[in-house]
């Protein structure tokens, strides 16, 4: 039977609650050892807690993780809420970790791709009372975002997702709830930290960086020097404005037949421009592009009634301004 194992630090001095998961999904493993490589730090005395609570996870999906894949019976990033009559592996695993979240002010979730694009970093929506995800951290939100390291940052994918739901038969908006739309739903703010390609060697290091800036930028550790570019202080936390490319997602694209296909092999964050075919469907029906922007997620493999790709385009939000 897996366990979940679960390193928590406690400063004395008051201040903020940080989570860092790993391997949410089992083969997602970048995460895992920067997260083991700051807990030995802080075992042996390296790293020293100046305030609050840090929490560490480094396999959050034991279960897939001992697989060696993505999930376990389900995708544990969706759906992501308490069961009181758990089904599956991840209803489990949920139960285990939505108090964790509910316990702490920010979350640092991190990831990897299959394939595409440079790292990148999801954060969520502006502050706003509407039913879909109200919020109220917005800011502090953008500035974690700005702390993660990569200058990619990418927002809008839970109203995309909803879109799309509201235009699919029996779709449910309560499946796009991963890890961080539950976070901000406990009160607290959080971000995905997509940090490169499953096998990159390069990715541990863009994890590593990720939660060193999240203490930096929470004035919650010394100075460190993981980044290649400088320490991550807390002076020097965020990603300059200039430097950014902030993305907004606006719509998905169901896969409708098996006889759908692209235009050609978009990966990830390809540039399209206005009116450009991105996909055919098998009626003939041609997909253009519905302004200057982004294919997002693309995924040849889709199952029909399930998201084929995402569009975006250049974005514009409070706190990347400068």
């Amino acid at each position: 039977m897996q366990t979940i194992d679960v390193v928590q630090y406690r400063s004395l001095a008051p201040g903020p609650r940080l989570l860092v998961l790993g391997a949410v999904h089992g083969n997602e493993t970048c995460g895992t050892g920067a997260i083991r490589a700051v807990s030995a730090a802080f075992a042996t005395g390296e790293r020293r807690l100046l305030r609050g609570v840090l929490t560490l996870v480094p396999v959050a999906n034991p279960v897939a993780h001992a697989r060696g894949t993505r999930e376990g019976d389900r995708n544990l990033n969706r759906d992501f809420r308490p069961s009181v009559a758990p089904e599956d592996a991840e209803d489990r695993i949920t139960n285990q970790l939505a108090p964790l979240l509910a316990s702490h002010d920010a979350l640092v979730d991190l990831h990897s791709f299959a394939s595409g694009s440079e790292p990148f970093v999801f954060f969520g929506p502006e502050d706003n009372d509407d039913g879909l995800e109200p919020f109220r951290r917005a800011r502090e939100e953008a500035a974690l975002a700005r702390a993660m390291g990569p200058r990619r940052i990418v927002y809008g994918w839970l109203p995309a997702y909803a879109r799309g739901v509201r235009r699919r038969a029996n779709g449910r908006i309560a499946y796009g709830i991963g890890t961080t739309e539950y976070m901000r739903h406990c009160g607290g703010f959080a971000v995905t930290v997509e940090c490169g390609q499953h096998a990159d060697p390069k990715a541990p290091a863009v994890a590593r960086r990720a939660i060193d800036g999240a203490l930096a930028l929470l004035r919650m550790t010394d100075a460190v020097a993981s980044d290649p570019d400088g320490p991550a202080t807390a002076d020097r936390a965020a990603t300059s404005p200039a430097a950014l490319e902030l993305i907004e997602i606006v719509d998905v694209f169901d896969r409708v037949s098996a006889d759908d296909r692209f235009d050609r092999a978009w990966r990830s964050f390809d540039r399209v421009r206005a009116g450009e075919p991105i996909a055919r469907r098998g009626d003939g029906e041609v997909l253009l592009a519905p302004e200057d922007g982004y294919v997002v997620f693309p995924n040849p493999n889709a199952a029909p009634g399930r998201e084929w790709f995402y569009v975006a385009r250049p974005g514009t939000r409070s706190g990347f301004d400068g």
